[in-house]
């Protein structure tokens, strides 16, 4: 007998080219249909109600916090929207709006089939690689939006993950500038780029607020150590020797690694916590809302993880950054001449932790709680990065209503 096997990259590319097929079949079906109904209705043709107004397509659960506002001000408005999600037990499956539906899709290949169908005026999404893999844009779906799921660079996708989008939801100039300079230079058509603001953080920051006094209870000083995946990541340069600094200082530490950690490197992590077992100064944190686990910590020790504008802008709190050899080949930024901005935003937010420094790291964070430069820094990444705070959830209703309504519009003239 003979065993065929096909790989992952192969696999990809066949699955791509039947859903083009399918999608072309079912294209030129619905098209002859429509021009039949144009002749029997003597050319006139009414809405059939088929056509969704609004849909949002969350690839992960943990990206609720991103729409959850945005959702509540859509629902607040009385407008529909069907949420649609590649998590079996997303949070928003549970949400309580009038005007939100929220229905599981499947996951993986099984989401991109039914998205790559779908019939709808305007798709929000935080997921990258729009038409570059499985996902392509469905025939039926007049427009395209992203908005990012963290504050910080919008090219730090993997290559093209944002080109073939219609609209991009920015909160920033210098993300601006770096779309368009992406599109200069990928000789692309420019999209639709729109300041809205971030309206997560907007959550954060109000929810914040309502805890002020527990917030400001006493507490043993907690140090928050959140790593990132992949090869450039704390834990796959320092391993467990970070740890061992951390806990020598006597602080409560907290451990929380990216979500990603337990898929795509999981005996790396399970090593960890077998060797760094839960003690009264150590624990391990893997709750779904972070908001509790960063309003308990009072600095943050990270890598290149998003979460880093969380805490310092939010919480208004010092991070220690670690700053491993970036590469950026697989990304968007290395067709980019301007350097990440990020290489100017870190050093206002905190320390660099350094193979050099670490034996010093409890000296180090004791400076960063206590230098006033920090928090000027802190002001002043704000400004750059988050702009209109407070308003995002607004802004994004604006903007999404509005749109849908010049699509509409254009679509009976």
């Amino acid at each position: 007998m003979i065993l065929l096997y096909i790989d992952p990259g192969t696999g990809s590319m066949l699955f791509a080219v039947l859903i083009g097929i399918a999608g072309a079949v079912l294209y030129s079906i619905r098209m002859m249909w429509i021009k039949l109904r144009f002749k029997i209705s003597g050319g006139k043709v009414e809405m059939t109600g088929e056509k969704l107004p609004f849909v949002f397509f969350s690839d992960d659960k943990r990206y609720w916090n991103v729409f959850d506002p945005i959702c509540r001000e859509m629902d607040r408005r009385g407008q529909d929207v069907v949420y649609m999600t590649a998590s079996v037990d997303d949070p928003a499956l549970q949400n309580t709006y009038k005007h939100v539906k929220a229905e599981f899709i499947g996951k993986g290949n099984r989401a991109f089939a039914k998205l790559n169908f779908l019939n709808a005026v305007i798709v929000l999404s935080t997921t990258p690689g729009l038409d570059v893999y499985q996902w392509k844009r469905s025939k039926d779906v007049q427009y395209y939006v992203h908005i990012a799921h963290s504050a910080g660079e919008i090219t730090l996708y993997r290559m093209f993950g944002i080109d073939y989008y219609d609209a991009i939801l920015l909160s920033g100039e210098y993300q601006a500038r770096d779309v368009r300079n992406l599109e200069r230079i990928r000789n692309l058509p420019e999209k639709e780029l729109v300041m809205v603001g971030i309206p997560y953080m907007d959550e954060m920051a109000a929810r914040l607020e309502k805890s002020r006094t527990e917030f400001n209870a006493e507490h043993p000083r907690t140090v928050l150590l959140a790593p990132s995946w992949g090869s450039n990541a704390i834990f796959s340069i320092y391993g467990g020797r970070i740890l061992d600094v951390l806990i020598k200082t006597g602080y409560h530490i907290i451990v929380r690694p990216h979500p990603q950690s337990f898929d795509s490197e999981k005996e790396l992590i399970e090593k960890m916590m077998r060797d760094y077992p839960e003690s009264e100064q150590l624990e391990w944190n893997r709750d779904v809302d972070n908001f509790e686990v960063l309003r308990r910590s009072d600095i943050l020790i990270s890598d290149f993880s998003g979460v880093i504008y969380d805490f310092c802008l939010v919480y208004d709190k010092p991070v220690i950054y670690t700053s491993p050899k970036f590469d950026v080949a697989q990304y968007d930024a290395w067709w980019l001449e301007t350097p990440l901005w990020k290489t100017s935003a870190l050093p206002r937010l905190g320390c660099q932790l350094t193979e050099k420094n670490m034996k010093h790291l409890q000296d180090i964070i004791d400076s960063c709680l206590t230098d006033p430069r920090y928090a000027e820094g802190r002001r002043t990444v704000k400004e750059e990065t988050w702009i209109f705070a407070g308003e995002g959830a607004k802004r994004t209703a604006d903007y999404l209503l509005n749109k849908y309504e010049e699509l509409v519009s254009a679509g009976n003239s």
